[in-house]
């Protein structure tokens, strides 16, 4: 009996210290009981391998009958345990829109004692739908700022992939990210800020037989793009179905942010830009280059400006375009206007 003992001892903690999986060691043992027992039941009495391995079946099956206890017992234990767990841990993640959990309540505090937003101004965060067109220079603070404010549901579309040159500025992705889809890399990084958000990654470009479609599931707009051509999509897409726009643009050292929602006051984004300029005259930040963190502050200031339209807090800036001279530390507002005749919405926002 002492040699299977041995044998079983050598399976367990030899197995053990060589790298078997628990599970393969349980089966190995399984085994050698099913062998010694079989043993015990054919061979006769006093036969020399029935006399080393026990004599009598009788022990070996009260043996494993107190294994048997044992196991049982430890598991009943260790489901009392993760049940009182269960019951004492505060809740962490909640579906978007449903009641706050005591976790979240201790997240979002410094929000709930500011007079402008306050629970009800967090509960409606909790409940919006936020759209983030582009996971890039801009898309990367807005989505991680919404993300932590508490955005219920935050959308994110773009057919990109994450490069070695983008993180020099698009801070939601990490060198371990190269050559993700930026949305699912982004979807990481906001879940692992706020696992209580609900995040929908769109792994494809904005294009006009999906835009009237996805705009219709959210609540707001932010265009993150760095082509005229999406903006301009994005806008007619969002002027038509009545929703807020927050814009946002940069290049080498200076960004620009409004919020065109004509169908409450001001203009659209085509009132103010009524064409694409030419090429050239408005190179993208690999040909002009841009200040990393330029990207961080006005995406950062787009996501403060759809918090303020979500709780309707303060003056957002409709009809309104606030640049940013990061080289020379200088910020200025400047007042925007409807356009007449405008193909996108006829100029028929008033003015702010």
């Amino acid at each position: 009996m002492l040699l299977v003992l041995g044998i079983a001892a050598l399976i367990w903690w030899g197995g053990g210290w060589m790298g078997v999986s628990r599970q393969a060691r349980l089966a190995l043992l399984a085994t050698l009981f099913a062998v010694v027992l079989l043993v015990q039941l054919i061979l006769p009495d006093g036969h020399p391998v029935r006399a080393a391995t026990g004599g009598s079946p009788a022990l070996w099956l009260l043996l494993a009958g107190f294994a048997v206890i044992v196991a049982l017992y430890r598991r009943g234990l260790s489901a009392l345990r993760k049940r009182a767990q269960a019951r004492q841990a505060p809740q962490t993640t909640a579906k978007p829109g449903g009641a706050f959990t005591e976790t979240e309540l201790d997240r979002y505090a410094r929000h709930i004692v500011l007079r402008e937003i306050g629970g009800p101004g967090q509960k409606r965060m909790k409940q919006a739908r936020v759209l983030v067109i582009g996971a890039g220079g801009l898309g990367a603070p807005a989505l991680q700022y919404l993300a932590a404010a508490g955005i219920g549901t935050i959308g994110v579309i773009d057919d990109d992939v994450v490069e070695n040159a983008n993180l020099q500025r698009q801070v939601i992705h990490r060198d371990a990210d190269i050559g993700m889809p930026k949305v699912f890399s982004a979807q990481q990084a906001m879940l692992a800020q706020n696992p209580a958000v609900m995040v929908r990654p769109y792994h494809r470009r904005l294009t006009p037989d999906i835009a009237a479609e996805l705009f219709a599931e959210y609540d707001l707009i932010l265009d993150g793009t760095d082509n005229f051509d999406t903006r301009y999509l994005s806008n007619a897409t969002a002027v038509a179905a009545g929703k807020p726009l927050v814009s946002g643009a940069l290049s080498q050292w200076e960004g620009q942010l409004s919020v065109f929602d004509p169908s409450h006051t001001g203009p659209c984004y085509q009132c103010i830009f009524p064409e694409a300029p030419a090429p050239g005259l408005a190179p993208s930040c690999a040909e002009a280059g841009v200040i990393g963190p330029l990207p961080g502050v006005v995406g950062a200031m787009m996501a403060v400006e759809a918090i303020k339209v979500v709780t309707d807090a303060g003056m957002p800036l409709r009809g309104q375009m606030l640049i940013y001279d990061a080289l020379y530390g200088e910020t200025r507002t400047i007042r925007l206007s409807p356009r007449e005749g405008c193909p996108v919405c006829g100029g028929k926002g008033r003015a702010a």
